[in-house]
């Protein structure tokens, strides 16, 4: 058995001993049908986001946690970094690789399904949206080989539940996964493939990283995040390896040559997603922990789904304009656009046409990144208003907005073209101009505030 440190039950721990008010366990019986997508987002209406534990779900004796990348304070925790400089830990953090270790057993082969006794619809899959097709499985990490390389990945993908043992999957993202895919699948083969449920937020947030070498493993990012060697162990499909503390593994392949219809499903961007790559997983074994727990990602544009996008997009946004712009103060990818199709850039102008450089960099580094704005640093990017302030005062839309045609997009992105996937990129410069006697911003100082604060709190009025 291995050390929990580095596993979701391991973290669970940690919010409980240190961050009780950011947990909350719900003991009353609950349907997964709707209702636990339901409470996620009430919580958020509310401006909460705690883990939640759902300890009592109809059909099953399984408990269901999501929410765990829902809350920027306990995902710095796990870097012990300050909330605010997340996306610079992150960024530091993800590009020191560390070899995995790979250990004899998994904490997830206590129990072993095979054959007639592998039955995915026993797990507490939630159906989340009534637009959805069916139950999905949503934070299953999709862990497979290069067919012609060797070098593994890990990652989210969407999974249709089909049938006692068979997923709907897509691939949309059209990056590693699919690309070892369309490998096997030249040869004539499946791809064989794990998918694993129920990992620690890191390995959550390392899963997002797309811009490293390929020869990386995918493995070597988290355990940089974690700052040690991540332990793995082998698992009974094509010795694929896989977090050893991880709930649930299930092992099979993505079929060759075969597609089935897959969605629609409640994508982050807030609408039902009907394209899909149609792909078809097949389970043969099924692995888990005596005491497993389901994670559950709750789709749609919930902070579980989108926050380590924002962060991970921040972190690398950041690092490609640090190369050449080391004035750039900080990058911020709002929950509120999705976690991908804005990002905000704060920097210290110093010369004309920098923020144009800013945008290129930006809207050139991330797929999905379709609209950067670049404001000075007066201007807090993590405070919309803020920002929108600098828009509307700023910019000269006549010098200021720049348009891209036809780059390539997210496929599942509903503004892009259904043929090509292409959209329009727009960048805004909305930074004050340099050489010019231009109006000056009203500040109230820091001292100020305390003391209206202290003016405040003495009449009654707190936060």
């Amino acid at each position: 058995m291995t050390n929990d440190n580095q596993s979701l039950r391991g973290f669970l721990e940690t919010v409980e001993q240190e961050f009780p008010e950011e947990i909350l366990r719900i003991r009353e019986p609950v349907s997964r049908n709707l209702e636990m997508t339901s409470v996620v987002f009430e919580l958020d209406r509310l401006g909460k986001s705690p883990v939640v534990i759902f300890e009592n779900i109809e059909g099953t004796k399984t408990p269901v946690v999501t929410n765990i990348a829902g809350n920027r304070k306990l995902l710095a925790h796990c870097l012990n970094a300050e909330a605010r400089n997340l996306p610079t830990a992150f960024r530091d953090r993800c590009q020191n690789y560390i070899p995995c270790e790979v250990v004899s057993r998994g904490a997830w082969d206590d129990i072993v399904l095979e054959g007639d006794q592998v039955d995915l619809t026993q797990l507490p899959i939630p159906f989340q949206f009534s637009v959805d097709a069916a139950p999905y499985i949503t934070a299953g990490q999709i862990c497979a080989r290069d067919p012609e390389t060797g070098v593994d990945t890990t990652g989210f993908h969407r999974l249709m539940l089909k049938g006692k043992n068979r997923l709907g999957i897509s691939l949309h993202s059209r990056r590693r996964m699919y690309e070892f895919h369309r490998r096997a699948e030249a040869r004539g083969q499946s791809l064989p493939a794990a998918i694993v449920i129920g990992t620690h937020p890191l390995h959550y947030m390392g899963s997002m990283v797309y811009a490293y070498p390929p020869h990386v493993r995918k493995y070597e990012i988290i355990g940089g995040l974690f700052g040690e060697p991540y332990r793995l162990a082998r698992c009974g499909v094509n010795n694929i390896e896989v977090p050893a503390g991880a709930e649930i593994v299930i092992e099979g392949e993505i079929l060759a040559g075969v597609h089935e219809p897959e969605g629609p499903f409640g994508e982050f961007t807030g609408y039902a997603s009907y394209r899909s790559t149609q792909n078809v997983f097949v389970a043969h074994r099924v692995r888990m922990r005596r005491d497993a727990l389901f994670h559950s990602v709750v789709s749609g544009m919930s902070r579980d789904h989108i926050l380590i996008s924002c962060i991970t997009r921040e972190g690398e946004i950041l690092n490609a304009l640090r190369r050449n712009l080391p004035n750039v103060k900080a990058v911020h990818v709002p929950h509120k656009t999705c976690g991908a199709f804005l990002a905000i850039v704060s920097m210290k102008k110093i010369a004309e046409g920098e923020p144009k450089m800013a945008m290129l960099t930006a809207l050139g580094t991330e797929l999905y990144t379709k609209h950067v704005i670049v404001v000075d640093d007066d201007v807090d990017i993590f405070d919309m208003e803020d920002v929108m302030w600098a828009v509307a005062t700023r910019v000269r839309a006549e010098k200021d907005i720049f348009l891209v045609p036809g780059v390539k997009s997210a496929i599942i992105d509903p503004t892009s073209d259904p043929k090509t996937f292409t959209v329009t990129k727009m960048g805004i410069d909305a930074t004050a101009p340099l050489n010019e006697n231009f109006a000056e911003r009203l500040t109230i100082s820091d001292a100020q505030r305390t003391r209206a604060r202290q003016i405040l709190g003495n009449a009654g009025v707190t936060a």
